[in-house]
């Protein structure tokens, strides 16, 4: 797997990561992992829809009320 992104990275927890396995299948090729050993496989069609939803502000609303 290539290492893309720590989100954080300003500590020792294990902050969450972007990863691309190339081997996987092309549905599961991108891989978020956080620091409870969680990971989420999707496709980069799904990866660059929730990008652009996130630019969107489509989860500002949700980053206002947990803050």
């Amino acid at each position: 797997m290539r290492h893309i992104a720590t989100f954080c990275g300003q500590c020792n927890c294990g902050c969450p990561e972007l990863f691309v396995d190339d081997a996987a299948a092309p549905e599961k090729r991108i891989v978020i992992t956080d620091d409870f050993g969680q990971r989420i496989q999707m496709s980069v069609g799904q990866l660059s829809d929730l990008v652009d939803d996130i630019r969107k502000g489509v989860l500002d609303e949700v980053l206002v009320t947990a803050g």
